[in-house]
């Protein structure tokens, strides 16, 4: 079973916001001739690095909800000019929804068993997926979803 990861998406306001994101990185990533990932950077290294590239993703909550994933490709560490060591998270150019699941602020990132994991939205049929995004997210609220 896959372990995850779950962030908070500052400065995103919309699920849109994060896709533009990922496609703009992407873009520059091809454009110096690299493979169409993103990474995000993150001080905190997991200790848990083979469970998470076994399948895992980074979970995205954007205005309290986690409504995205992005497949984990690889996981690297590395020390800054300032000497502090960090993290960078390689993730897969695709962000697939999810089910929107309610989530309160943190900091930094967590541990996400795939068992608490929200499904995809593309699961859950046509007709969820075809709602609008702040339709579901009521629903998400109200817990009908």
């Amino acid at each position: 079973m896959a372990l995850h990861l779950i962030k908070l998406c500052v400065g995103a306001d919309s699920l849109q916001d994060l896709r533009d994101w990922v496609a703009e990185k992407s873009m520059r990533a091809m454009a110096a001739g690299l493979e169409p990932h993103s990474i995000h950077t993150t001080r905190m290294v997991p200790k848990r690095m083979e469970e998470l590239l076994g399948g895992g993703s980074l979970y995205w909550v954007i205005k309290g909800q986690v409504l995205a994933r992005q497949n984990l490709l690889d996981i690297r560490t590395f020390t800054g000019g300032d000497g502090i060591q960090r993290c960078e998270l390689i993730l897969g150019p695709e962000v697939i929804e999810t089910a929107p699941q309610p989530r309160r602020p943190f900091q930094g990132w967590r541990y996400l068993k795939d068992e608490e994991a929200p499904r995809d939205l593309g699961k859950l049929g046509e007709g969820v997926a075809a709602l609008p995004e702040e339709l579901r997210r009521e629903l998400a609220e109200l817990g009908l979803l």
